[in-house]
């Protein structure tokens, strides 16, 4: 609706509804504010419809198709018949069951908290006013406080434009059919799990990384086992390598890389490019509000998540720190509560778990060996296989390990990691043991069910303690 000069005045907006924008919007309602959602696109962001779940759907089926395949040769004697796999219903599976149920089971819960939703883009006129532009004209509206939560989109390399054949990771959830060759551009956690999905399917897979390692933000000993897999099933890696250009025609693409001071081309079905992301923070106006924005494009914020102007507050990939779904869920609430005046919005010590879904599941948490490093902490690192635990004996999943870092005077959790099964679901725990200051001994003494993954999280800590039983 086209309005004049009057802008409408509303209390909290909040500029997208990805995982930071709509939890704010739902804590901020429970806490009396009336509030009102500005999306461009589509409820629920980038994650719950082009990112986190859709892959998560996508890296299911390519675990359950190997496993299928697997099972031929499995110890204890299953057999299965010919197998194959109806791509067109992997789909239309993952579209209408996975994606389609989480974002209208979104749109439920923002309709029950009485959250007006604005279909749209916002852009700020001043610190006070956005200026929304519709499929019909374009509105005013005066705020009291706003949350930008935009997110953020993939880097595109100028030599290699997305387009036909070179894709996004938007574009390798939608391939029409599964590639035969598959290039991919990046290392790092989204081009190593779509890797692995591809790879799991059969795909002939080769990732090119311009760092000396994959997967950054994992050391060497959680990675090795996925990479060991990864090869082994036909993947290919090449480090230290700088992707050049790309052509492509109507059947296939070829990448121009430079490795060891020497070019080389590759050709496959489809080229996905993964070089990481970049904050959606140039087209919002910002330049005609006092946020500040640092020298890598981020909007500067408080514990509390204020910006530089007191009533304008920031979350999700927008600011400094990983670019992950539940960090920017996190910040939401921590923002909504800000603006209520809750006492929560000043307590801001946290341990941010992260998570690689490949196909041994990789997860941290808290301090690492090469941070205690450089801190210069004396610490006890303990370390506990899976291959010493019941029930990832019974599973056949005994690759892996869990690692506790602690302090070695007074044994407090420091740090966590994890590499094998339910890795993403373990992790939680040690979460929530290094927010609240517990010790290995907490964790040992703390009665874990039998047989359980979980029991090796107490075998760690009966380690770090100098008492082990299982080891």
């Amino acid at each position: 609706m086209v309005v004049g000069a009057q802008a409408r005045e509303i209390d909290t907006v909040i500029i997208g509804s990805g995982p930071g924008g709509y939890v704010a919007a739902i804590r901020a309602a429970e806490l009396g504010q009336k509030v009102t959602i500005i999306e461009r696109e589509n409820i629920g962001g980038v994650c719950l419809n082009i990112g986190c779940m859709p892959s998560k759907a996508l890296i299911n089926v390519g675990h359950h198709y190997r496993q299928a395949h697997e099972d031929e040769t499995a110890p204890f004697g299953l057999h299965v018949g010919e197998l194959t796999l109806d791509w067109q219903k992997t789909q239309e599976w993952k579209q209408h069951q996975v994606v389609d149920t989480l974002t209208n089971g979104v749109k439920m819960l923002l309709k029950k908290h009485h959250v007006d939703i604005i279909k749209g883009d916002a852009t700020f006129n001043d610190n006070e006013t956005l200026n929304v532009v519709q499929k019909d004209g374009h509105e005013l509206l005066q705020f009291n406080n706003a949350i930008i939560a935009t997110g953020s989109r993939p880097i595109e390399i100028p030599t290699m434009p997305f387009g036909g054949r070179i894709v996004d990771s938007t574009g390798a959830l939608e391939f029409p059919e599964i590639p035969r060759r598959l290039i991919i551009v990046g290392g790092g956690v989204i081009g190593s799990e779509l890797g692995g999905v591809y790879a799991n399917l059969g795909t002939e897979v080769t990732i090119i990384e311009g760092l000396d390692h994959t997967l950054n933000g994992f050391d060497s000993e959680m990675t090795k086992p996925v990479l060991t897999d990864f090869k082994q099933h036909g993947g290919q890696i090449v480090t230290s390598a700088t992707a050049k250009s790309a052509t492509q025609t109507e059947n296939n693409v070829s990448l121009t890389y430079e490795v060891n001071g020497k070019e080389q081309t590759i050709t496959g079905d489809y080229l996905l490019v993964a070089v990481g992301r970049r904050a959606n923070t140039d087209d919002i106006g910002l330049n005609n509000t006092d946020v500040k924005l640092n020298d890598h494009g981020l909007v500067d914020i408080s514990d509390s998540m204020q910006t530089t102007v007191a009533h304008i507050y920031a979350i999700g990939d927008i600011t400094s720190g990983p670019q992950l779904a539940h960090k920017a869920s996190f910040q939401g609430k921590i923002a909504a509560a800000a603006i209520s005046g809750e006492p929560q919005a000043r307590d801001m010590h946290y341990s941010l778990p992260a998570v690689a879904y490949t196909q041994y599941e990789l997860a941290t948490t808290g301090d690492t060996p090469e941070s205690v490093k450089e801190k210069n902490l004396d610490v006890i690192i303990a370390k506990f296989p899976f291959a010493a635990n019941g029930r990832a004996i019974s599973m056949i999943e005994t690759t892996g390990f869990i690692r506790l870092i602690s302090d070695k005077s007074t044994h407090a959790l420091l740090g966590a990691q994890i590499v094998g099964p339910s890795a993403s679901d373990l992790i939680s725990e040690l979460s929530l043991a290094i927010e609240n200051g517990l010790t290995t001994n907490d964790i040992s003494l703390t009665i874990h069910p039998h047989p359980t993954l979980g029991e090796t999280i107490m075998d760690t800590a009966e380690l770090a303690d100098g008492v082990p039983i299982h080891i």
